[in-house]
């Protein structure tokens, strides 16, 4: 942590606890992007952790901060509703596809269970030895002795080569899944790319078209078990392309949650181990921790940063008097830095026990499930790391996007000693 973040949030720390809970705005993307979101967050766990925001540039909505009470939210579907929207922000109306994240049962749980095969356990154990040979050829081909952006030449090359296999998308146009992934979680002032909504539309209308063909030659061939192939020989999803919305949105749910994810805790990881370099040594001491260090990162880095949901009815919970048609977030980042439940939360511990008691996969019916494909691919990264380099050296101060919701990095410069 470099003296200018430091300064930054000490500011943060004082404005945080200074500051009227009435008019406290968890939201605001510059403070994730400027890395100081932490303070406020511990403001609202201490002292309202189920808090009411009447005024935000995403309008008023309730904030659910503590660990304990985002998985009893999580896990009550039949009162707090995915339905129609999973982000803190609403989609213009004329352009919100559905997709069955943002969909209650059993609309979500028949989509759902239609691609869950393409990241079942047996085929990630048969693509594991392939996963292998993609990230040692990417390893092997990084330059030494010189500055490079671990975002690009890692992180997203190999999360795309990984989104490539999931949807046996043509491997000469993978670079266009990134950017589908990036128009995705964008806006008009946040995200990975600030573009218009205009621009994004129609950037997400090509990624329609081009999974359009896609579906056509795979309702044409005989089944796999790539996510459209499994969607358009699955009786209950046959007809997905029919409505070509809804088709669209769960394609922008597959390609953010294979990507952004991944991706963020990949760099996450790096930053982390240079952050605490007392756990680099342990790495280097006994590599067979790296199963739980996976884990331990995915906590830290906390890829999405919340979920949300809408009440579906009045309801009381841990004394707020929450009312039908509210916004409730969960705050994944603030319940991984919960002090109740995780012992030291701030710091990255590489043989901390139940390292995966977190939550940045969510809990429920919406639990991640791409869980252990994430896992699988960080668990092989440093698996070949270890195999290769002494250590990958943070030369320079990382650049965060600015979102609320995904939580990862636009460039982490980054040295391999010769």
């Amino acid at each position: 942590m470099g003296l200018d973040h430091r300064t930054a949030l000490e500011r943060a720390t004082e404005e945080a606890f200074r500051i009227p809970l009435d008019t406290l705005d968890i939201s605001r993307s510059d403070r994730f992007a400027e890395n100081i979101h932490g303070p406020f967050f511990a403001r609202l766990r201490r002292d309202a952790p189920v808090h009411f925001c009447p005024e935000s540039m995403h309008g008023p909505y309730w904030s659910v901060t503590r660990f304990d009470d985002i998985v009893a939210i999580d896990a009550d579907h039949g009162t707090f509703s995915s339905q129609d929207n999973i982000v803190i922000g609403d989609a213009p109306p004329e352009f919100a596809p559905p997709m069955f994240i943002a969909a209650d049962p059993p609309v979500h749980d028949v989509q759902r269970r239609a691609v869950t095969p393409a990241v079942a356990p047996q085929r990630l154990s048969e693509l594991a030895d392939l996963i292998r040979v993609r990230i040692a050829a990417v390893l092997d081909g990084l330059p030494r002795g010189e500055t490079f952006n671990w975002v690009d030449r890692v992180s997203i090359e190999l999360t795309t080569q990984m989104l490539a296999t999931l949807f046996d998308f043509p491997w000469e146009d993978r670079h266009l899944l990134p950017l589908w992934s990036d128009a995705t979680t964008s806006s008009e002032t946040v995200g990975n790319t600030v573009i218009t909504m205009q621009r994004r539309q129609e950037i997400l209308m090509e990624c329609l078209a081009y999974f359009q063909r896609l579906w056509a030659e795979r309702k044409a061939a005989p089944p796999k078990f790539d996510f459209i192939s499994l969607l358009a020989h699955n009786e209950a999803t046959a007809n997905l392309a029919d409505n070509p919305l809804e088709f669209l949105g769960n394609l922008m749910l597959l390609i953010v949650g294979g990507n952004d994810t991944t991706r963020n805790s990949m760099s996450g990881g790096v930053l982390a181990l240079n952050q605490f370099p007392r756990e680099y040594d342990k790495l280097r001491a006994d590599p067979g921790l790296i199963p739980n260090m996976v884990s331990e990162i995915i906590r830290w880095q906390t890829p999405l940063a919340h979920m949300r949901r809408t009440a579906l009815r009045d309801v009381e919970f841990r004394g707020q008097q929450i009312k039908k048609g509210d916004r409730v977030v969960m705050w994944y980042c603030s319940g991984n830095r919960d002090e109740r439940v995780i012992e030291r939360p701030d710091d990255f511990i590489i043989d901390r026990s139940r390292a995966r008691h977190h939550v940045s996969f969510g809990f429920g019916i919406h639990r991640c499930m791409g869980n252990r494909v994430a896992e699988l691919q960080l668990q092989i990264l440093w698996e070949e790391i270890m195999k290769r380099f002494e250590r990958i050296e943070v030369v320079g101060e990382p650049k965060r996007i600015a979102s609320n919701f995904v939580l990862g990095y636009t460039d982490l410069p980054v040295r391999i000693a010769a």
